[in-house]
């Protein structure tokens, strides 16, 4: 890093004339920096405008900050992580400051260790945490110059950290051509042209002699206030051009492209200095030595810088230095085809290959004329090592290179398709669609056949969650069944999972029995894991009915985690969990979805975070602790908005419609059923049913609840899915005089339930057969649920039964012994903060001739907004800051910040206190 008096004043004043507003925005940002807050802003105009300038103008501006700089370059763009070490290379003395994982996933990628590759949005927490640190010392400001020609991987992680900002005393400031997709939703600023006056002073200043009055008002009105072309057109007209004669309008080339004026500009120089300026640009690495080695070996002496400084193209001296970015991209494109290919193979030969191979793999690709095997396998080497590191866009682009300098066929297609899977997981689906095709043009083997299968049933499923994607990977598993029997396995565990979040959405042939039928015949595998029998039990349980695949399935849930490491498990994890949830086995649920979300963390799985939230979360809510699912969803939230993915809001959902929320669980059912349908997502429609049949029963509108549980289960392709709405229906439907339809209800549900034979499936069995019964039957049915429900953790089941019993007794006349069921109902509602019910049963007490006591009041301050709510429950819950910092995507100093607002709020000095003032 260097301080901004250190910065060299490239632009004199004149250059910033008419940019009050400009100045202004960006004196208001280093302000709030200074006074220990973030700030991210997006300054986007064409080539020209004055960009660069406003960003010199804020390293100058920025007294007392630390000042760092990345000027992306065209033709790093597919290096992964170039852009970003650029900008932390000066800050890395603060690494050993950062979390464990954090720190790793740092080191893997700008290559100081080996390690797996590391989850992106994790490398982008661990460079929030490290500017964090940095700023720790003295305020910070990052600037990022052309940020179209950044990197992906260092686009995505920058823009993540820009989002994420907070209290860190860091300042981030982007400036490019036009926002990208990375940079929607941040902060902008747009620099427009100079207004005409301004515009004309600034020409004016300089001119060095007369000028012509229509010249000027030409040169003004072509270059539309872009103040480069008011800086540099003007050099091109001779002093008869400028002073009148010839000085008409249109009478001398003026091109309303500037990058082709500046390129007219370096062919106007010697031919060794073109020659020079175009190694230059090719090289991003502004080393003055690569630059000189790379000449001498194309035979430029060191005379032809001399024509570049005094043109003022370019500085040579420490670095390599263009006088503006449009310069260097005008000394590229001005090289022929063939000019270009020698610069680059001359900074191949100059590039040692020990200390950076990827880079040299890079040049000798852009200097092959045509298919060059040596060079293929060289970048796929790179390929490799970019994977390792987690930059799978940078591998990607190695790959394609690979595919197209392969002459061989099957090498060819075999590139191809691993580009093709590396752009799936970079979200480069249109790029792995070219890819794929690709591929398919040449002879394929079968193993080959069966990959391109798998990716186009890959795609399919990224793109719309369902629909076709069960009938690809069925189509793939089968071509790799004779040639790799593991892969053709978990292609078909991956079809099963596709096709029951497809549902009732699935395409014919598609639909989850079909997928179970073909599954369940797949070869056997050489040894037993427990992905076989999760894949062999699913199968059978969808083909033959839940009873024959649940002896395999609780095998498996048994087996699972026993001598399995980390990478095996997390593939599996949300199969084994949601499986675990299939058979009413809490125990497991638990366990599972805690190991889910611990595996998660640990090894910084960002993309499957969203997924283990959800899962913990819904397990939290059966059990009562409303709060502390609500905690997980608000990370959930945090997760998404860091990240990017896209879920369903299942667990925000189902938080609302337990909580009896009406208007949130309605805006939400509707957000779920639209965003499920786009994405043909039909189990996403039955959790959205189910959720409103929940809401419904709270309430008391029994009709309708009716009508949304019998929806939720309406397809058979959902019944084993969805496993909690006939439940529902049973309660309902009693409660409609629809006698049929809950006995019927009833039988679906008890042949789960009773097979699977679990505390928690035979209590709620129970509670629905007492629903159809009378007397003492129904009485000992009652009594039955709430004995097995007392046995477990699942407090939610256990309240509503005791409402159940205690509105029966209270129908019985039993008044006395009816308020004592409805009062403890009541209470366990009331503290799990299930309003819905908790009002069904304080009417039911009342009615009884009892009175509900109601909960106090929590102590927690209701002037906390959300985020300090999550922090302080997180502080009192025993997280240090940075684990805090972790969880909700923020550095621990943004942590730090919110708590003194708590503190101050509640009135506390100390964690300690935390207890006392929150909920438990």
């Amino acid at each position: 890093m260097y301080r901004s008096a250190d910065l060299p004043r490239w632009r004199r004043a004149a250059e910033l004339m008419g940019r009050r507003a400009e100045c202004g925005v960006l004196d208001q940002l280093i302000g709030a920096v200074r006074a220990g807050q973030s700030r991210a802003l997006v300054l986007h105009g064409e080539a020209g405008v004055g960009k660069t300038a406003l960003l010199e103008y804020l390293a100058v501006q920025a007294l007392g900050c630390r000042v760092t700089k990345v000027a992306a370059v065209q033709s790093e763009m597919e290096l992964a992580f170039a852009g970003l070490h650029q900008l932390c290379a000066p800050a890395l003395d603060c690494l050993d400051s950062l979390p464990p994982p954090q720190r790793e996933a740092l080191r893997t990628v700008f290559g100081i260790s080996s390690g797996p590759p590391p989850d992106l949005f994790l490398v982008g927490l661990a460079v929030l945490s490290l500017l964090s640190e940095a700023a720790e010392q003295q305020p910070l400001v990052c600037l990022v110059d052309d940020h179209q020609w950044l990197d992906r991987a260092s686009a995505q992680v920058l823009a993540f950290v820009a989002r994420r900002l907070g209290a860190e005393s860091v300042g981030l400031v982007f400036a490019t051509r036009a926002i990208s997709q990375d940079l929607v939703a941040l902060p902008e600023f747009a620099v427009e042209g100079l207004p005409d006056a301004d515009a004309r002073v600034l020409l004016d200043a300089v001119l060095t002699g007369p000028i012509d009055p229509q010249v000027r008002d030409q040169i003004v009105a072509e270059a539309h206030g872009n103040p480069l072309a008011l800086l540099e057109l003007p050099q091109g007209l001779t002093p008869a051009q400028l002073a009148g004669g010839f000085g008409l309008p249109g009478a001398f080339p003026l091109s309303g492209d500037i990058e082709e004026t500046f390129c007219q500009r370096v062919n106007a120089v010697p031919e060794e200095t073109r020659r020079l300026l175009q190694v230059a640009a090719a090289d991003p690495s502004g080393d003055e030595a690569l630059v000189w080695r790379a000449a001498a070996w194309l035979g430029i002496g060191t005379e032809a810088a001399s024509p570049a400084v005094e043109a003022g193209l370019a500085e040579f001296g420490t670095r390599v230095r263009f006088r503006h970015p449009v310069v260097r991209s005008a000394a590229y494109r001005s090289a022929s085809a063939e000019e270009r290919r020698r610069v680059h193979q001359a900074l191949a030969e100059v590039t040692n290959p020990g200390i950076d191979p990827d880079r040299r793999a890079w040049h000798r690709a852009q200097a092959a004329a045509g298919p060059d095997e040596d060079v293929a396998a060289e970048l796929e080497c790179s390929a490799g090592r970019a994977q390792a590191r987690g930059g799978l866009a940078a591998a990607a682009a190695f790959l394609q290179r690979a595919a197209t300098l392969t002459l061989e066929p099957a090498q060819r297609a075999g590139r191809a398709l691993a580009a093709a899977q590396a752009e799936i997981q970079t979200g480069g689906f249109d790029a792995a669609a070219h890819l794929l095709a690709m591929a398919e043009a040449e002879p394929l083997s079968e193993i080959q056949r069966a990959r391109a299968d798998l990716v186009r049933a890959q795609l399919a499923f990224v793109t719309n969650r369902g629909n076709d994607a069960p009938q690809l990977m069925l189509k793939a598993a089968k071509r790799l069944e004779p040639v790799d029997v593991d892969q053709s396995r978990a292609t078909y565990l991956e079809a099963l999972s596709a096709a029951i979040f497809a549902g009732r959405m699935a395409t014919p042939g598609g639909d989850v029995q079909e997928v179970a039928r073909v599954a369940g015949a797949a070869p056997r595998p050489r040894a037993v894991r427990p992905a076989d029998l999760l894949m062999d039990g699913t199968a059978l349980a969808y083909r033959d009915g839940y009873q024959a695949g649940l002896p395999i399935l609780q095998q498996a849930l048994t087996d699972f985690g026993a001598g399995m490491s980390a990478e095996e498990e997390l593939p599996l994890l949300w199969m084994a969990t949601t499986t675990a949830l299939r058979l009413w086995d809490a125990d497991h649920w638990d366990t599972l979805s805690a190991r889910h979300l611990q595996l998660t963390r640990e090894v910084g799985a960002l993309s499957e975070l969203a997924l283990a939230l959800t899962s913990r979360a819904y397990l939290l809510i059966f059990f009562g602790d409303l709060v502390a699912a609500e905690t997980l969803i608000v990370e959930l939230r945090a997760v998404m908005e860091a990240t990017g993915t896209h879920l369903a809001p299942y667990g925000e959902l189902a938080l609302a419609a337990f909580r009896g929320d009406l208007p949130a669980t309605l805006g939400l059912f509707e957000a779920t059923k639209k965003d499920a349908t786009r994405r043909g997502e039909g189990i996403g429609i039955a959790f959205a049913e189910w959720s409103s049949a929940v809401l419904k029963n709270g309430l008391g509108r029994y009709q309708d609840a009716a009508q949304a549980a019998a929806r939720a289960f309406e397809d058979p392709r959902e019944s084993m899915a969805m496993i909690w709405p006939p439940a529902e229906l049973v309660e309902a439907a009693s409660r409609c005089g629809l006698s049929a339809t809950a006995h019927d209800a009833y039988e679906r549900l008890a042949e789960v339930t009773s097979a699977t034979g679990t505390e928690w499936a035979l209590g709620v069995q129970a509670r629905c057969r007492a629903l159809l019964e009378e007397g003492d039957e129904a009485e000992h049915h009652y009594r039955e649920a709430i004995a097995h429900l007392d046995k477990t953790r699942l407090r939610v089941d256990l309240a509503r039964a005791h409402l159940l019993y205690g509105e029966w007794l209270r129908r019985e006349r039993r008044r006395t012994d009816a308020r004592e069921h409805l009062r403890t109902a009541h209470g366990m509602f009331d503290a799990m903060g299930m309003s819905g019910f908790a009002e069904r049963s304080r009417r039911e007490l009342q009615a009884a001739g009892g009175v509900a006591r109601k909960r106090a009041a929590p102590a927690e301050s209701e002037e906390l907004t959300a985020q300090e709510a999550q922090i302080a429950r997180l502080a009192r819950d025993g997280l240090s800051n940075p684990e805090i910092a972790g969880r909700l995507f923020i550095s621990a100093r943004t942590v730090q910040y919110h708590l003194r607002k708590v503190f101050t709020k509640v009135g506390i000095t100390s964690r300690s206190q935390l207890d006392r003032v929150l909920p438990p």
